[in-house]
């Protein structure tokens, strides 16, 4: 039988959430608009990369050691991620910076084209909703380091998104240059979060352990696990993921051996808790 790609699980954001994220982004591009008129002058005036990059400059002004780094932007705003990309084009290769609309396309995109250096992710798309689309990622490509780009800048959404494997985490409301820098130093291999961000202790110890037991899943088990959210029984997960039930009750076995919980319940209710931070304060 041929494989079959695995696809991420699909829920789906209010509309009144949506229009909120439609205007912060038109804010977020006039920023970048604004901005991108004064990167030409700044790629060669001395040689050297600067705003936290690293190297040398080559003869087109761009950073001879991040140039050649693949990248993709993933949001369902078509003008974003052309704005964003137009951001990046100082300090990258056109052709290294893709796009995609969803994280289907974003599966595909890999199959395609091999393993990319760098994903730029949205929270909240169609298909997606709260921490779940970090979390498969960080399930099927655990190799490919994530920054979050999200209209919300709550400091308990930031703290979640690092907890279950964001490498940075990059409110849109950011200046031009803090994205470029973010950029940069997660492809060093460092992480970054904003200015004046602190690490959260305490009632959120239990998250932390959370997020260690999610990140055992495999992507398979990702899937199973918030199909278990939204409800559904072993049959109907069964022909969504065209397995038979007793792969299913094999996958459901296993979640509940890695999260550490003895029941479909209680598996449930650390599938809540993953959106839990994120109820205060819609995200995009």
């Amino acid at each position: 039988m041929a494989s079959r790609r695995i696809s991420p699980p699909r829920t789906f954001l209010p509309v009144r959430h949506r229009r909120r994220r439609v205007f912060q982004n038109s804010l977020l591009l006039l920023h970048i608009w604004h901005a991108l008129g004064t990167f030409a002058g700044r790629r060669s005036r001395n040689g050297k990369c600067a705003a936290g990059l690293s190297g040398d400059r080559r003869p087109d002004g761009r950073c001879q050691d991040v140039a050649t780094h693949r990248i993709i932007i993933v949001d369902d705003h078509p003008l974003f991620r052309g704005a964003l990309r137009q951001a990046l084009d100082p300090l990258f290769d056109m052709q290294n910076i893709s796009e995609a609309g969803s994280l289907d396309e974003l599966s595909t995109a890999l199959a395609a084209n091999g393993a990319a250096d760098l994903i730029l992710l949205d929270l909240a798309m169609p298909g997606v909703q709260g921490l779940s689309g970090l979390l498969f990622l960080r399930a099927s490509h655990p190799e490919i380091p994530v920054i979050v780009v999200s209209a919300s800048d709550e400091p308990s959404i930031i703290h979640s998104a690092m907890q279950f494997g964001a490498s940075g985490y990059v409110p849109k409301s950011q200046p031009v240059e803090r994205i470029r820098e973010a950029v940069s130093k997660v492809l060093q291999g460092e992480l970054w979060v904003p200015d004046g961000f602190e690490a959260q202790n305490g009632s959120h110890d239990d998250m932390a352990d959370l997020a260690a037991r999610l990140s055992t899943l495999t992507p398979q088990q990702v899937r199973v696990l918030m199909m278990l959210g939204e409800g559904l029984l072993n049959k109907q997960i069964a022909f969504k993921l065209s397995v038979s039930e007793a792969t299913v009750k094999a996958h459901v076995s296993a979640i509940l051996q890695k999260l550490g919980v003895d029941s479909r319940t209680q598996a449930v209710i650390a599938v809540n808790k993953i959106d839990a931070a994120l109820k205060s304060k819609p995200s995009g």
